[in-house]
């Protein structure tokens, strides 16, 4: 599915944003490493250019970025979200999703337009799974009517949006909607592509971690729904 421009969200003013926007741009430019940007965009399948920070170096970066700011309203976290979506290396993404995920709490149900718009725009794995678990997951925790949303995006024809579904409970523990969780898994179950595959039994293997018992049960019943790669991963740390 396609990002028109009526699906992007308003990037409102924010002063704060303003300021994290030109350290970040200056900092992150002057560290640039080409001989390091090539084999990580290849990494990645060439789905952004990349300035060549690794991860250490990065969030060290991000670190002397943020010395000194305020904490943020919601409105300053979908500013620099946006503004950094905006940016064509990957890093800045980086960023973006790292700060989400520290301020997440700050933010309503009324970003989860904006977290949607970033799992669905220069999507993959590296960002779109920490934005399910950290940032929306925390989102539908805070305001359990948003269950109504993840109940839309699991049918949705864009896998990326469908598979944070599938993991936005990724880090809930024993407040797993358990039913919700075997639900989605079964509505994806016939789904051709590896990365909902993949998604499937990541959240089937995490969820284990609270009860194995449950995670059985519901293979040993529905086993044959899956395909082979989703039930390995599921019962990777269990057993058959």
């Amino acid at each position: 599915m396609s990002v028109t421009a009526a699906d992007i969200p308003r990037v409102p003013s924010s002063t704060l944003a303003d300021s994290v926007l030109e350290r970040l741009t200056a900092v992150y430019g002057a560290a640039a490493d080409p001989e390091q940007a090539a084999p990580m965009r290849a990494y990645m399948k060439d789905v952004a250019p990349f300035l060549g920070l690794t991860t250490p170096v990065r969030r060290a970066l991000s670190r002397t970025v943020l010395e000194g700011l305020p904490r943020p309203a919601e409105a300053d976290c979908t500013a620099i979200a946006l503004r950094c979506w905006r940016l064509p290396e990957r890093e800045y993404h980086y960023f973006a999703v790292d700060y989400l995920r520290r301020h997440a709490r700050v933010c309503s149900s009324a970003f989860l337009p904006v977290a949607r718009h970033l799992v669905a725009t220069v999507s993959w794995w590296d960002t779109v799974d920490l934005l399910a678990a950290h940032v929306v997951g925390a989102l539908v925790a805070a305001d359990p009517k948003l269950t109504a949303d993840m109940d839309a995006w699991i049918v949705d024809d864009d896998l990326w949006i469908a598979r944070t579904a599938l993991l936005h409970q990724l880090r809930y523990k024993e407040r797993t909607d358990t039913e919700r969780l075997f639900a989605y898994c079964l509505r994806q179950s016939g789904h051709p592509d590896f990365f909902i595959r993949k998604a499937i039994g990541w959240c089937l293997r995490e969820y284990a971690k609270t009860d194995p018992e449950a995670v059985r049960g519901f293979l040993a019943r529905e086993r044959g729904r899956f395909a082979p790669l989703s039930v390995r991963e599921a019962l990777k740390n269990i057993g058959a």
